[in-house]
C-alpha cells in the first residue's frame, strides 16, 4: 500500500512538473500558507503540499481550531508572520472567510480560494450565501451539546467528498474538525480581495456550497477562475490541478518581485 501511494504521488508530481518550472536556487518565491475549512484539518491538503514542495515552494498548513473566526484568523496571521517573505494565501471553504480577513497583511501578495466563501467586508459567512438555496450537505450537519457542527460519516462520503475512494472518505470523517456553529455568523472587518489579486477554483459538483454561489463570489471578487468537475474537495480528488492554480499565483507574485 505504501508503494502504491508513493507511486501515485510521484505521478502527480510529474504531472505538475510538466506544466510549471521548478524555482531555481537563489530565487525567492513566495511561501504558500494554506487554511483548511470546516469538517477538516490540515491533512486535507496532504496531496497538494508535496506537489508544491517539489517545485521548491515553502508551504505551511494552518491548523484551525474552528472555534471562531477571530481564533482562526489569529492562527493564520501567525503562520503568515513566520514566513520569510511574501505569501500566497490559500483558503478552502470556511478557510475562504479566514483568508478574506487575514489576507489584509502586507506580506500577503495573492489569494487563492478553493470552493471557498469570499465574503465582503462587514459580512459573515452565512450572509455570503444569502439568495442561494441551501446545499444538500448542509441539511445533514449534526450539532453536539456544545454547539459544534460535524458531518456524519455517511454524509461526508455522499456530500463532502463523494469523488474520493470510500476508505479515504472514512479517514476524512475520522479526522474532520467540528466547527462552532456561531462562527458562521461572525462578520469580517476587511475584505483582502479588494486590494489583492485572487484566484478561484469552482467545484462544479459541490454539495456543500452551491456551485452557482461559488461562481457568483468568484465574479464578485474579480478572480481568475478555474472550474473543475469535482466535489467540495478538489484538493483531494484533483490535487495536481489545484496545485497548478496555486503555482500560477506563486509564479505571478514571483515575477512581480523581479
Amino acid at each position: 500500500m505504501f508503494h502504491q501511494k508513493f507511486a501515485a504521488a510521484a505521478l502527480l508530481a510529474v504531472g505538475v512538473a510538466a506544466t510549471s518550472p521548478v524555482f531555481a536556487e537563489g530565487t525567492n518565491p513566495p511561501s504558500v500558507v494554506i487554511v483548511h475549512g470546516a469538517f477538516a484539518d490540515g491533512s486535507d491538503w496532504a496531496k497538494v503540499i508535496p506537489l508544491l514542495q517539489a517545485k521548491g515552494v515553502k508551504v505551511q498548513a494552518v491548523q484551525n481550531g474552528l472555534n471562531s473566526l477571530a481564533d482562526d484568523v489569529a492562527a493564520t496571521r501567525r503562520a503568515i508572520d513566520n514566513q520569510p517573505g511574501k505569501v500566497v494565501l490559500v483558503g478552502h471553504s470556511w478557510g475562504g472567510t479566514v483568508i478574506t480577513e487575514a489576507g489584509a497583511n502586507d506580506k500577503v501578495s495573492a489569494l487563492v480560494y478553493v470552493a471557498a466563501f469570499a465574503p465582503d467586508a462587514g459580512q459573515s459567512t452565512a450572509e455570503a450565501g444569502k439568495g442561494f438555496p441551501p446545499s444538500p450537505g448542509i441539511a445533514k450537519l449534526v450539532a453536539d451539546v456544545d454547539g459544534y457542527l460535524s458531518l456524519p460519516e455517511a454524509a461526508l462520503a455522499s456530500d463532502f467528498a463523494p469523488d474520493v475512494p470510500a476508505a479515504q472518505a472514512r479517514v476524512m470523517a475520522a479526522t474532520q474538525g467540528p466547527i462552532k456553529a456561531s462562527a458562521f455568523g461572525e462578520k469580517t472587518t476587511v475584505a483582502a480581495w479588494q486590494s489583492k489579486p485572487s484566484w478561484y477554483i469552482v467545484s462544479e459538483q459541490d454539495r456543500m456550497i452551491q456551485p452557482d454561489l461559488e461562481r457568483a463570489m468568484a465574479k464578485k471578487i474579480g478572480a481568475r477562475v478555474t472550474s473543475l468537475p469535482t466535489s467540495h474537495v478538489p484538493q483531494e480528488s484533483r490535487p495536481s490541478e489545484v496545485a497548478k492554480v496555486i503555482l500560477d499565483a506563486v509564479h505571478t507574485v514571483e515575477a512581480q518581485q523581479q
